[in-house]
Parts: C-alpha cells; sequence; structure tokens
C-alpha cells in the first residue's frame, strides 16, 4: 500500500487524477477500521489532512461552507448556533475521541445508510461541493447517495466543502441505538423548518439503502401549515397533523432486520422519532 500526502488541494486533485483508486482519509475514523478488520486492502491511501482548506468553514453569499475536514467537535463548539441539526446529530457520534477526528467530509464519502450527519444534512437541503482536474460542480445531498455506502463521486473527484444555507426555522435530530453513547444509530431522523419559503425538510437514517427524505411527509406538513394557517400565527399544532406527519415518514423507510434491530421496529421508532422531532420543533417556533 503507497501513501500518497499532499501539501494543497491542487496537488491533492492531482494525485487523485493520476490514481483514480486512491481512497481518501482525514480522520481515518471510517477507513482504518475498515483496514484493521483486512475489509479493504486498497493500493493507494490519500492523506488529506495537511490540506488546510479543507479544515476551513466560512458564511459565504447566505450558506456557510463547511470545508470536508472540518471535525465534529469543532461543529459543536462552533457552529451550534448557526446549525443546530448538524450539531445535534455530531453530538451524537462516537466518544469525544471520535469527534476530535471525525469529519462531515468523512462521513458523506463513506455513504454509509447510518451515517449520523445524513438525515441533518438532507433536512437542511444541503449541497455537496467535489472537485476534480476537470472543474468544480456542487450536487444536492439527496442525490449524493447512490446505494448502500456508495456515492456519486466520479473516480477522479474529491469532496471540497458542504454548503448549508441554515434553516431559518428550528431544527432536531433523534437517534435510536443499543445503548446511549458509542453505538451505530438502529434508526435516526432529521427535522427543519424553513419558514422564510414555507417548507419542510426530513432525513432519515439507518431504516433504507440510503439515507433519504421523508418527501410525502414533508408536502404534507407543509402544506398543512399553509392551509391553517400556522405558518403565520403560530398556532398549536393539531394532533392528527403530527400523527399523520409521523405515519409519513414510517413510510418512506424501507428496512430491513439486522443484528441492531428488526425492520418493524425501525418504523416503529421512526414514527416516534418524527413526531416527537415535529412537536419539539413546533414548539420552538412557536416561542421566537
Amino acid at each position: 500500500m503507497e501513501f500518497l500526502q499532499p501539501a494543497t488541494w491542487a496537488e491533492a486533485l492531482q494525485l487523485k487524477a493520476v490514481h483514480p483508486q486512491a481512497v481518501p482519509i482525514q480522520g481515518g475514523t471510517d477507513v482504518m477500521v475498515e483496514l484493521n478488520f483486512d475489509r479493504h486492502r486498497p493500493e493507494f491511501l490519500l492523506d488529506l489532512s495537511r490540506v488546510g482548506e479543507l479544515a476551513q468553514w466560512a458564511p459565504e453569499n447566505g450558506h456557510i461552507r463547511l470545508g470536508a475536514g472540518v471535525t465534529y467537535a469543532r461543529i459543536l463548539t462552533e457552529l451550534s448556533d448557526r446549525l443546530p441539526g448538524l450539531a445535534m446529530a455530531s453530538r451524537t457520534v462516537g466518544s469525544p475521541q471520535i469527534r476530535n477526528r471525525g469529519t462531515v467530509g468523512g462521513n458523506l464519502g463513506a455513504a454509509s445508510p447510518a451515517g449520523d450527519a445524513h438525515p441533518a444534512l438532507l433536512a437542511a437541503f444541503a449541497q455537496v461541493e467535489v472537485e476534480s482536474v476537470s472543474g468544480l460542480r456542487q450536487i444536492p445531498v439527496a442525490e449524493f447517495y447512490t446505494g448502500v455506502k456508495r456515492n456519486a463521486l466520479s473516480p477522479d473527484e474529491l469532496i471540497k466543502a458542504v454548503l448549508i444555507t441554515p434553516p431559518t426555522g428550528p431544527q432536531q435530530f433523534c437517534k435510536i441505538g443499543t445503548r446511549n453513547a458509542m453505538v451505530i444509530s438502529v434508526a435516526a431522523f432529521g427535522l427543519a423548518l424553513h419558514p422564510d419559503r414555507k417548507a419542510v425538510g426530513t432525513g432519515i437514517g439507518s431504516a433504507a439503502p440510503t439515507p433519504r427524505r421523508a418527501l410525502e411527509a414533508e408536502r404534507f406538513l407543509a402544506q398543512s401549515l399553509t392551509d391553517d394557517g400556522l405558518w403565520e400565527f403560530r398556532g398549536a399544532l393539531p394532533d392528527a397533523t403530527s400523527r399523520r406527519f409521523a405515519d409519513l415518514v414510517a413510510d418512506a423507510a424501507s428496512p430491513i432486520d439486522d443484528v441492531r434491530g428488526t425492520a418493524r421496529y425501525r418504523v416503529h421508532s421512526l414514527s416516534v422519532m418524527a413526531r416527537r422531532a415535529l412537536i419539539w420543533a413546533w414548539n420552538d417556533f412557536r416561542r421566537v
């Protein structure tokens, strides 16, 4: 195995172009597990930890440009006020040691259905910025996941950043696992209210071959809030609305049975989490 260690982003792109089979590594919290268990033995590792611009974030044209190398720990300490949904998800990732190393870019690259960042990114309608020597492009995060642990990157592309326009309403993230910490989710759910556009964002994790949005649930809730005038007047959320929303979220899942939980349990837990997340977010919205 050959270890490639570029010092700049331009050098990283050149190396990826020459060695498209090279596996990028930043924090190593996913890649090193695969190597240690001998599940993957790539010919080249492309270490991006020296590429400084990947570890930066900044406001840019109304959104937050989050470098692919920004860690979960920094999201918690530096971005909790701007991206609370992603911060909530970051808080559930592994241990402090893992949060100090793991990155959202790595979570996206691994494209695991159980990745903790995915539901929050989906709910916020994030864009994934990727680049190769041929140019730069942006991919809506909902289109980034193409299969179990597969993504939309071309062989010569690398993830550069995630672009997130902070939702103008409250956000929530829920995760259920076999214990409270250091655990892969059995199911996860992210929610964001976007009152400026009268829209609702959702994200489902660990309950389908890929992370996904609950599109019917989003449309139902946004229209219900519009029809009832609740976006403007922030009245009490009808119980029937929250229950129907929860049912539609559960309907959007297509889980499997595995060692962590049954498909039936995942569907039930998603319904419970979706309803709770909506009630919490709506109560927060009414207090603003």
